[in-house]
């Protein structure tokens, strides 16, 4: 099926937003993606894990339609470590994975549907949104984390991704 309007403009930017992000982990070892540039104590393994999770937790939520559901803060916190079992490029195979089954439900999916959220420390009354908002969400989670990781990966090596797509364009510098 070929998607067309605004999910199929939703999953463009989402893919866009997704290729971005991977730019910066090009060509790491799993060594540099554990590595700290900056004071922050975030890492790219670290942001891959996070965007991977974020965005299969956030289309469980909608698929699940759980009105008791509680934001769970442990994995959130441990979200952000690339753990001792990881690797960028396992975590790479399995964010194609988790982009698949994103297009493949918001194929099905209907954007207006009323999707509750989970409660959290932040808030704690069950709240609703529709499930473009909670697309849209998850489109602003992967732009901002791939900034964090351009920020990271200049750092460390002096790779960015504005670079890299003149380089893959056949620029050379």
């Amino acid at each position: 099926m070929t998607l067309t309007g605004e999910k199929a403009d939703i999953l463009r930017m989402l893919a866009d937003q997704r290729k971005n992000f991977l730019i910066t982990v090009q060509g790491i070892t799993d060594e540099q993606a554990r590595e700290r540039t900056t004071v922050s104590d975030l890492t790219l393994g670290g942001l891959l894990s996070h965007v991977v999770g974020n965005e299969r937790s956030w289309m469980k939520v909608i698929a699940d339609m759980d009105d008791t559901a509680e934001f769970d803060m442990a994995a959130a916190a441990e979200e952000y470590v690339l753990s001792a079992d990881q690797t960028v490029a396992g975590l790479v195979e399995e964010y194609a994975r988790v982009a698949e089954a994103t297009e493949a439900a918001v194929a099905e999916m209907d954007l207006d549907l009323q999707v509750p959220l989970p409660t959290a420390p932040w808030a704690p009354e069950r709240e609703w949104q529709s499930a473009r908002f909670t697309l849209l969400h998850i489109l602003r989670e992967v732009s901002q984390h791939a900034g964090h990781a351009d920020i990271i990966r200049e750092a460390l090596d002096g790779g960015n991704t504005t670079r890299q797509m003149a380089i893959d364009a056949g620029m050379t510098f």
